[in-house]
């Protein structure tokens, strides 16, 4: 048996979702979905990723520490890596920190900075860039989880969103992931256990590419 077949072991499994797969395991269209890459069984996702973002996507088999990731009520800090069109002024960088105006209402502050071109992979298809138009990587931290938030607040400000990539979630990072990689992580049992591992670095790495 392999090990990730036990039944009676809790699982918590960090992904590198890539561009363009669903955030769950079967699709009716045939689509790349999360099965393509994670073989454990019985695991969900712990929150979404949408098709076109790419990066961290926790998945676990324990319902309570979905509950506990995915809610927005926990306030568990969510971290984007963000290119954007053109760079963004500081009147643009405010605004995001304050909060900006969407059609469901007023987001909570935002922490942004414009940062380095992160060490990142190439995207399959690339993005289109422009020649005439520049662009700018920003790095953002959020406590909610609104559909497409992070493309509509940087668009609400006038700098659309490129690319995302979705850096950490807590003190759960990409760190050296490629994507379709996935690394499992020791599981806590109850609330205090999370708190503690959350500053934990421990890892036991797998990785399954696709065939």
């Amino acid at each position: 048996m392999n090990w990730w077949t036990k039944s009676d072991v809790s699982h918590l499994i960090l992904l590198n979702k890539p561009f363009n797969v669903l955030c769950q395991f079967t699709d009716s269209e045939g689509r790349p979905t999360l099965a393509d890459f994670v073989p454990i069984p019985n695991v969900y996702a712990a929150g979404r990723l949408d098709y076109d973002s790419e990066g961290l996507v926790i998945l676990t088999d324990a319902g309570w520490l979905q509950h506990q990731i995915a809610e927005p009520k926990h306030k568990l800090p969510k971290t984007y890596w963000v290119q954007v069109e053109r760079t963004p002024d500081e009147a643009a960088l405010s605004q995001l920190a304050r909060g900006v105006t969407l059609n469901d209402g007023d987001t909570l502050p935002a922490k942004v900075s414009v940062i380095d071109p992160p060490p990142i992979w190439e995207r399959d298809p690339p993005i289109r860039f422009r020649k005439s138009v520049p662009t700018a990587w920003l790095e953002m931290e959020i406590v909610e989880g609104r559909k497409r938030q992070i493309r509509r607040m940087t668009a609400a400000v006038g700098y659309p969103t490129l690319r995302l990539i979705r850096q950490a979630i807590g003190q759960w990072k990409l760190e050296d992931m490629k994507p379709g990689e996935w690394r499992e992580m020791p599981c806590p049992h109850n609330v205090g256990e999370l708190n503690k591992l959350m500053g934990e670095n421990r890892t036991r790495t797998r990785t399954d590419k696709r065939g």
